[in-house]
């Protein structure tokens, strides 16, 4: 064996593909044992190769699991060709499967001296040997491998360096998982982009996509990584540029004092391409939450607002007191009374010049603060206070109730 080729071919798998060396080396033994079944072994064998790397040596073993009379099922002598049928009740439904098929069902394997040996036997091998144990019996060398078994160790090989590539991709991008990758637009079909991440593709769904955001093939984007799919032959990795975490992420890239723990975003509400509204509080004596996520001559702010295409961004400071935070979070509007009432809900007075803009085109001013605050939100004219501008959300969050609205109801019943 040309072992200088082998080892520079395994290094470079491993580089390319971003799997361990020695996964490698495991997957060519594996190739090569299914090499060797196909020219000189059993169907049911089961057939163990270890290369040594230094020698070039080869060496095969059969593999035989310990098994009694519990652990695997006794094959009934029958006609070659004959196929014994049970029958078993679906439900109310009858049907007819064959033995081979129930067996699998009940997950009980069938006896095979080829795969399995048992305990009474392999005690006289072994002294100490455990049920469910596997013993390895050495088997003749061989390095000349036909056509066919070849033809078999490469399809092994290649399909063994994919899975291993697979769940390579897939530990990666499960650690990432809430986080944001860069990533350049590969595609558009239907709706839905799809993103180089330099190993694997990324999918930015519709409904995860920025309104009104056009994506060029070729440009360069950041990305929120909303889950890892595993079920996927290939790992799906679904992105998203819509999901109120993306901007907190970004947020966070920008803003050393949430890095460093100084800062914390409490709480946010965002309608894609349109509005965000950001609570943020200081965990530090001295330092300004919304000077902090603002930045000098409002650098931090634009960065993250150039990156989101110029999409508003309202930054207020977290209070534990309703009124204040529920006045804060009608910004830009003035607030003159906040009225507490059961139940969540508050009733907020504005000056009449300021209505308009408290409830916000659409009513999205008053909605984002329902939703940011987890309260129900009535605003009104100070000098109409009877009249009713716009009808309060009824949630916080649209489908679920906040964890503190919740509390809080339940105390009151």
């Amino acid at each position: 064996m040309d072992l200088k080729n082998i080892n520079r071919a395994v290094e470079q798998i491993a580089e390319e593909k971003g799997i361990k060396p020695e996964d490698v080396v495991n997957v060519i033994e594996t190739a090569i044992a299914a090499a060797y079944k196909k020219e000189y072994g059993k169907k049911g064998e089961a057939i163990k190769t270890k290369m040594d790397l230094k020698t070039g040596a080869l060496n095969f073993w059969q593999v035989k699991v310990v098994v009694d009379e519990n652990t695997v099922k006794i094959k009934e002598e029958t006609g070659e060709n004959e196929i014994k049928t049970m029958k078993v009740k679906a439900g109310k439904k009858e049907e007819r499967i064959s033995k081979e098929e129930l067996e699998a069902k009940e997950q009980i394997p069938v006896y095979n001296p080829d795969r399995h040996i048992f305990i009474e036997e392999a005690k006289k091998i072994k002294s100490d040997v455990q049920l469910g144990e596997e013993l390895e019996f050495p088997l003749e060398e061989h390095e000349d491998f036909g056509r066919i078994a070849a033809q078999t160790a490469k399809q092994v090989l290649l399909q063994r360096i994919r899975e291993a590539e697979r769940d390579s991709i897939k530990k990666e991008y499960q650690d990432k998982e809430g986080e944001i990758v860069s990533g350049v637009v590969q595609r558009v079909e239907r709706g839905n982009v799809y993103i180089d991440l330099g190993r694997a593709t990324g999918i930015l769904f519709y409904n995860e996509t920025i309104p009104g955001e056009h994506y060029r093939i070729g440009e360069r984007l950041r990305f929120f990584v909303v889950a890892v799919q595993e079920e996927t032959r290939i790992p799906g990795i679904i992105l998203s540029r819509s999901h109120p975490r993306f901007v907190v992420k970004l947020f966070e890239i920008e803003v050393p004092e949430i890095h460093d723990g100084l800062v914390e975003i409490k709480a946010i509400a965002r309608e894609a391409g349109s509005r965000t509204k950001i609570a943020a509080a200081s965990k530090a004596e001295g330092v300004d939450p919304v000077g902090s996520l603002v930045g000098q001559r409002g650098t931090r702010v634009m960065a993250v607002t150039n990156e989101l295409g110029q999409e508003k961004i309202d930054i207020i400071e977290w209070s534990e007191d309703p009124g204040k935070f529920i006045a804060s979070a009608l910004s830009p509007a003035k607030v003159s009374a906040v009225e507490i009432l059961p139940r969540r809900e508050a009733k907020v007075l504005v000056p009449e010049d300021q209505l308009s803009l408290a409830i916000g085109k659409g009513g999205q001013n008053v909605r984002l603060a329902a939703k940011l605050t987890g309260w129900r939100i009535d605003v009104r004219s100070q000098s109409r206070p009877d009249v009713v501008q716009f009808a309060p959300e009824k949630l916080a969050v649209e489908g679920e109730e906040s964890e503190a609205t919740a509390k809080e109801e339940k105390k009151e019943e």
